[in-house]
């Protein structure tokens, strides 16, 4: 499993020039047929549209990207290329275009394209997927200041259960899982053990200090 990122969420954005009216939408899908389904609609959606240019890229390997009617190379192709500079996968862009009766020429075409697809993934949320470990934690209540004190610096205390012992559920990433077992081990002299009980992607925010890493 290794690390890689994608959008959060659905987004709808819109930009106009000189009369042209660009609808840009970004969305997470998980394969090639979500991908399509999803245009399909777009296209049933605006079907009086002059063009509904996408591009999308998965982490299976396919990626695709098309035109539309619009002079090759000017709409699908930038539109990829936002998703290929974010290194972003597991997502589609669509750029649906009202022609508004000025022509906008290639360079003005690859230029309107790019920032409808690059503002639809802004406003999508950037997220990057990484490989965490579940752990369920067990707890006798004297311990519960230290455990608490390993857990918050590591990871994310998805439940907790107050019973006989603390029982937690929790999980860090995969990276970082043996450090924390250490550190839980000895902040509570090897009386609180954790146990792994699943491995899977979870999703961490990408800010703009990261981005630029």
């Amino acid at each position: 499993m290794k690390p890689y990122r994608t959008v959060s969420t659905a987004s709808e954005t819109e930009y106009v020039i000189h009369r042209s009216r660009f609808i840009g939408r970004c969305f997470p899908v998980s394969d090639e047929a979500e991908a399509l389904r999803i245009l399909d609609g777009i296209r049933k959606q605006h079907w009086d549209a002059t063009h509904n240019c996408y591009a999308y890229r998965l982490r299976s390997g396919a990626a695709r990207y098309s035109d539309d009617g619009e002079p090759q190379g000017t709409a699908g192709l930038p539109m990829m290329e936002v998703l290929n500079k974010r290194d972003l996968y597991d997502l589609l862009v669509v750029s649906t275009r009202y022609f508004g009766g000025i022509l906008l020429g290639a360079g003005g075409l690859v230029r309107a394209y790019t920032r409808s697809a690059s503002d639809a993934v802004d406003a999508s949320g950037l997220v990057s997927m990484e490989p965490c470990t579940t752990f369920s934690v067990r707890a006798a209540y004297p311990y519960r200041n230290a455990v608490w004190s390993v857990l918050e610096r590591f990871g994310v205390i998805e439940s907790t259960d107050y019973g006989e012992a603390i029982v937690c559920r929790f999980r860090c990433r995969s990276d970082e899982a043996e450090t924390f077992l250490r550190a839980l081990s000895d902040r509570t002299e090897g009386r609180v053990s954790a146990e792994a009980i699943g491995e899977g992607y979870f999703g961490f925010p990408v800010t703009a200090e990261s981005d630029t890493e």
